[in-house]
């Protein structure tokens, strides 16, 4: 019998449990977000962002600036909040216009408020097995999912498709960490089917439908982190849920699978930040 991954459950769990230790703390952590331009996805993500925020006690600021914002005047505005000892968490939204250096961006928020955590340092203590500062929140989202259910990943052949920075590069190396064989698939991978089948848990960050009942293996675990509409308007993800279904001991929903335990890592990254900070200046 297939059991459903629920993000949405999980989350909220996780999110009381944060919940009741905040109401102890004397001062309230704050998060905030940098939203450049007026894309439509990016602003309901962040005003999301915010509203999670502020259900649990957390400080959430939202700083908006126009899409001909020069990259000067954002990469002064992160050093200001580097050093603005009332900010624990700096996250700049993405994608950026063109015409700023993303890498440039990232690169400039502290390590120690890297809320994504996507700085080279964090990135960088993450690949030499060491703990990161905060783990990136969308892998950390999966691998709590899994834990929640008892997916082990310890000697599990694990495929993932898709190798993006944000996704499947820091799930790669966090799975490497726990002891799973990690292959990595992409836009240039040869027999893609072929591959995902040898998977014992198979999950995808695509973006587009992609994964058929015929490229799974049976009582295969799938966790589907891609998400958008189809033709119709309907949500959808990386994989044909319908017709994949019957052939998976476990399989994550889009919606109410991954994106949910994103905005929950998020939460947990902020607060982690903040404690972090606060030992280090009472040490």
């Amino acid at each position: 019998m297939t059991v459903i991954l629920d993000g949405k459950k999980l989350r909220d769990e996780l999110l009381d449990e944060l919940k009741n230790k905040l109401s102890s703390y004397n001062v309230i952590p704050k998060l905030v977000v940098i939203l450049v331009g007026e894309n439509p996805a990016s602003r309901i993500y962040v005003n999301n962002k915010k509203k999670t925020a502020e259900k649990l006690g957390i400080n959430s600021e939202v700083i908006v600036y126009p899409a001909d914002i020069s990259e000067k005047e954002l990469l002064a505005k992160i050093e200001e909040l580097n050093v603005d000892n009332s900010v624990n968490a700096i996250l700049v939204q993405l994608p950026l216009p063109a015409h700023i250096d993303k890498s440039k961006v990232i690169n400039a928020i502290s390590p120690l408020k890297d809320v994504d955590g996507f700085t080279p340092e964090n990135s960088g203590k993450l690949l030499a097995g060491e703990n990161p500062y905060v783990y990136p929140c969308t892998p950390k989202g999966i691998l709590l999912l899994l834990d929640k259910y008892g997916i082990e990943v310890d000697g599990k052949h694990v495929v993932i498709v898709g190798r993006s920075n944000i996704v499947g590069k820091p799930l790669a190396v966090m799975l490497l960490n726990r002891n799973a064989t990690v292959t990595v698939c992409h836009s240039h991978t040869k027999n893609l089917s072929e591959i995902t089948k040898t998977a014992d848990i198979l999950i995808s960050a695509v973006g587009e439908k992609l994964i058929e009942d015929n490229m799974v293996k049976m009582n295969c675990v799938i966790v589907d982190v891609g998400i958008f509409k189809d033709i119709n308007g309907k949500t959808r993800g990386d994989v044909d849920f319908e017709k994949v279904y019957e052939k998976t001991s476990y399989i994550s929903p889009v919606p109410g699978g991954v994106g949910p335990m994103t905005i929950a890592s998020l939460m947990l990254n902020t607060v982690e930040l903040f404690d972090l900070q606060t030992k280090r200046s009472c040490d």
